[in-house]
């Protein structure tokens, strides 16, 4: 059997969340203390134990997500578990996806992600950008909407950011006009319109400060060409050269996640299902509306 692996991103963690698998997989600590030595700080107590407000925040979730998910792709391989023939990852999760690939160093990602997540929140002051969900419309209207509300003459932008599924977009941007689209939305006919509880807009125009800065970071970091296909958020494409994998991954800062033509890639390869490598199930939610004929499950389930 093969399998098509995806790792979730920002929005996945959750206190305690790897606690009960690394006590039927005590090797699940190792990633986290290797990555504690380079953060200088303990990030398996901050997973298991929280607070909750210092693990939301961005620049610490994104290394907690990404060794997450990289710790349970390594069980997953000790196990003997069917082959990945592909890989993505949503937004943070690509860099798990190269990490696991054997693209991207996982000390190096580590140490980028961190920068990632502390340029991203001091792009945008806290309470002045945000994100939304639109469900219930599809991409071409929630883009129509973004292009009215930031024509409007009001300060600011907002637009696509998220292709999550055929009927849920999100959007990001400036806050009072996140908040406008979205009432418009729903005068439009969507069934739902949630604000995100986020303090970073992510992929949209006012993350490009931070992907200037990223672009810096990135220029130092050793890539190599994945030993497993990666599908790249910004254009739903496979690269095997290192400079276009790096400077895709500078573009993801303020690009949309092309999620739905990411997952529509898997039918290439061939998989029999779709594994989600990280805590919960967000991603299997999304994937098993968007695929036919593939199981897909959770891996936090399939090792419990």
């Amino acid at each position: 059997m093969s399998v098509a692996v995806v790792f979730p991103g920002q929005g996945s963690q959750s206190v305690g969340m790897m606690s009960v698998l690394a006590e039927r997989y005590p090797e699940i600590r190792s990633p986290f203390e290797e990555a504690s030595r380079a953060l200088g700080y303990d990030l398996w107590e901050l997973v298991a134990e929280g607070p909750a407000e210092q693990l939301n925040a961005t620049e610490f979730a994104q290394p907690a997500m990404l060794v997450s998910d990289v710790a349970l792709w390594r069980v997953w391989q000790s196990q003997k578990n069917p082959q990945a023939v592909v890989m993505a990852g949503h937004s943070l999760g690509e860099y798990a996806a190269l990490v696991c690939a054997g693209s991207l160093g996982f000390v190096d990602a580590v140490q980028l992600v961190r920068l990632r997540g502390r340029y991203m929140q001091q792009a945008v002051k806290e309470g002045e950008g945000g994100m939304a969900a639109i469900i219930g419309l599809d991409e071409t209207e929630v883009a129509d909407i973004c292009e009215t509300v930031t024509g409007s003459g009001a300060e600011g932008r907002v637009s696509v950011a998220n292709l999550n599924s055929p009927v849920q977009t999100v959007i990001a941007g400036n806050t009072a006009l996140v908040d406008y689209a979205a009432d418009l939305a729903r005068e439009r006919g969507a069934k739902r319109a949630v604000k995100l509880p986020v303090s970073v807009p992510s992929h949209c125009s006012l993350m490009l400060p931070a992907s200037e800065r990223l672009q810096n970071a990135l220029s130092d970091i050793t890539i190599r060409k994945p030993d497993v296909p990666v599908i790249q958020n910004v254009d739903a494409e496979i690269h095997e050269d290192p400079e276009m994998i790096r400077e895709n991954l500078v573009r993801q800062m303020y690009l949309p996640v092309r999620w739905v033509q990411s997952v529509e890639r898997f039918s290439e390869f061939g998989p029999e299902g779709v594994v989600e490598c990280g805590p919960g199930k967000v991603l299997t939610g999304l994937i098993k509306r968007m695929v036919s004929g593939m199981s897909v499950s959770a891996i936090d389930t399939l090792l419990q």
